[in-house]
């Protein structure tokens, strides 16, 4: 059974994706990047890693592929198992495990698992269209020294017939700067002048609509209703995450098992029935698979080792 297209569709959506008796295939996203020497700009993405001790069924790639492959949770655990115990095969005979489009798998000479990323998909859904982007760098700093080489290569010389008398430019300066200093200082009054016109028009203006407003508001005989929106509250319910205590034939059973779960102090409820007609009993409910993560690993050291983690696409 090829399970590594389900370790790829759930890499998208999560940080880790734990194949049991195996371990499992970790993210950590990347920022935008600079390659100074290729000028080459790199969108973010997510980098694949692989932890060989995180090797715990959390429910989540088995109830992944039931969906998919239409088949039950525990035909999806068989088929996982059987995977691993190949793959688990073919290290110990020190082959090397390609996995598509996640990496390779391999014994380095001390005998401990190496895993080299090696995809040409970016799971970032983030970042879905971005490529690589070539820019040539600007060579500012080489046209500016052609240029200095080229001014002391043709300097400047002054003639004779340049070093005429030019006193009369002085008095022409002196006039222009006069006639712009009294044309600004013109344009200065006329401009304030414009302002304080408009200024009492916009105050006309704003007095008549204030007087047109307060007629109007006394005239308004039927206001209308208020409307209310209904507003859908988020409750546990809507959560995706479930820890699951056990799987009940008869719902009396599975009611009874609740009542005994809330007074132990659990958010716990029903979760309706599988496709088996067995009715699911949750520790609770949560928002998010950490979340989830955490209580079920603790009520597996604490009170029930059987837990297991449900995840129901919203």
């Amino acid at each position: 059974m090829m399970i590594e297209k389900h370790i790829s569709a759930l890499l998208y959506r999560y940080q880790c994706v734990s194949v049991p008796g195996f371990g499992a295939f970790l993210t950590e996203t990347q920022p935008a990047q600079l390659n100074n020497d290729t000028y080459t700009f790199y969108p973010p993405k997510k980098l694949i890693s692989f932890n060989a001790n995180l090797k715990n069924n959390d429910g989540l790639l088995a109830n992944h592929i039931a969906l998919q492959e239409k088949i039950s949770y525990d035909q999806a655990v068989a088929n996982i198992t059987q995977t691993v115990e190949s793959w688990n095969k073919r290290l110990q005979n020190w082959e090397t495990l390609i996995l598509k489009n996640l990496g390779t798998i391999a014994h380095n000479i001390e005998g401990n698992i190496v895993f080299t990323p090696d995809t040409p998909v970016n799971y970032l859904a983030e970042a879905f269209g971005l490529t690589n982007v070539i820019s040539p760098a600007i060579k500012r700093e080489e046209l500016k020294a052609v240029a200095e080489k080229v001014e002391e290569m043709a300097p400047v010389v002054f003639t004779p017939e340049r070093k005429k008398n030019y006193s009369y430019l002085k008095y022409a300066a002196i006039f222009v700067v006069m006639t712009s200093a009294s044309g600004a200082g013109f344009k200065v009054y006329r401009d304030h002048e414009i302002a304080q016109q408009t200024l009492l028009v916009e105050q006309s203006v704003q007095d008549r609509v204030n007087e047109k407003i307060q007629q109007a508001t006394f005239f308004i005989e039927a206001p209308m209703p208020a409307v209310s929106l209904p507003v859908k509250e988020e409750s546990a319910s809507t959560y995706p995450y479930h820890v699951v205590a056990g799987a009940f034939k008869s719902e009396e059973n599975a009611e009874k098992a609740v009542g005994e779960l809330v007074s132990k102090g659990y958010n716990a409820r029903k979760l309706g029935k599988n496709k088996f007609g067995l009715f699911q009993v949750g520790y609770g409910s949560f928002k998010t698979y950490a979340e989830a993560q955490a209580k079920m690993n603790k009520i597996k050291q604490t009170e029930n080792s059987d837990a297991w983690l449900l995840v129901k696409e919203l």
